[in-house]
């Protein structure tokens, strides 16, 4: 087997990122914070995230912050909760969480939370397991999960296990499996596997 061709790799993900005149581009342009996220994942991944000039990346993200506290996948779009784990995921890749007013975006995290535990993606309150996973997983980073009521996060996320099998609830976009990863995730962050083990046998 031959060796990765690391560089090839380094040299497409920098010209996807220049790109931003083609097609694909404009009607993907309001996911781009997504891609910055997995691009600058796979490149520190291979060792070359000095390919790219980290406060240029910082200051696009920042201006991609609404009010509100969350993140847009791009400057002039709406917030969502997807594109906020992207931008705090970024931001501690580059080890540069200081950069961020921490209550402000933990606040509007945990304003997403709806009363049985759920959370919406945004404002327009979209209800999906996935978003209780992003939820969780930003907050562990931002080591602010006392901002929410993790209790019934959890209870919300057992309570999608319908005769064995993991139901990802209110969601129209994804797969079975996704949405038992989602749920198996969530409960892993929250050291509560114990609960599901308990649930499971009643």
């Amino acid at each position: 087997m031959g060796e990765l061709a690391v560089d090839k790799h380094v040299k497409y993900i920098i010209s996807v990122e220049k790109k931003k005149e083609s097609f694909e581009s404009v009607v993907m342009e309001h996911l781009r914070l997504n891609g910055a996220y997995w691009g600058l994942t796979t490149l520190d991944l291979l060792g070359k995230l000095d390919a790219v000039d980290k406060e240029e990346v910082i200051s696009w993200i920042m201006k991609c912050q609404h009010e509100s506290g969350g993140f847009a996948g791009n400057i002039g779009h709406d917030p969502h909760i997807l594109y906020t784990i992207s931008a705090v995921q970024v931001l501690a890749l580059f080890d540069k969480l200081d950069v961020l007013d921490v209550d402000k975006v933990s606040n509007y995290i945990a304003g997403l939370q709806n009363e049985d535990g759920s959370f919406s993606g945004d404002m327009w309150g979209e209800v999906d397991t996935r978003f209780s996973y992003i939820a969780i997983c930003c907050l562990s980073i931002l080591q602010r999960l006392d901002k929410i009521n993790v209790d019934k996060a959890v209870n919300y996320i057992v309570s999608c296990k319908k005769s064995g099998w993991w139901i990802w609830m209110h969601s129209w976009w994804g797969s079975l499996m996704q949405g038992k990863v989602c749920c198996l995730y969530t409960l892993a962050l929250l050291y509560k596997f114990l609960h599901l083990i308990c649930c499971s046998q009643v």
